[in-house]
């Protein structure tokens, strides 16, 4: 098999796996709510993936730790969350530290 074609495949099938997932809630219920310590498990996995996301894209590099000015960029976003800033500020200044850094390293 060709790569094309080893990675339509994947793609084919990493596609077939998505719908059964996402059918097998509502068939599995049948319109019934999960219980309340299911539902908080629930709530608390897309914030922990993205926080996942976060870490991995940030210090993540050739089967290595790295500390660049993409680490930066996340602190100077997250000292705008704790200030409270609004998101798009929020990306704007983690968008310009890094740019900054990277500028003048």
């Amino acid at each position: 098999m060709t790569g094309a074609a080893a990675a339509w495949t994947v793609v084919g099938v990493v596609g077939v796996d998505t719908v059964a997932i996402k059918g097998a809630g509502p068939a599995l219920l049948g319109g019934r709510s999960l219980p309340p310590k299911a539902m908080a498990v629930v709530e608390l996995l897309a914030p922990a993936v993205l926080a996942a996301l976060v870490v991995t894209q940030t210090m993540g590099g050739d089967h290595r730790v790295v500390f660049d000015a993409r680490l930066a960029g996340v602190a100077a976003g997250a000292v705008a969350l704790a200030l409270r800033a609004p998101m798009l500020v929020v990306l704007v200044v983690a968008a310009g530290a890094t740019a900054l850094l990277r500028a003048f390293a």
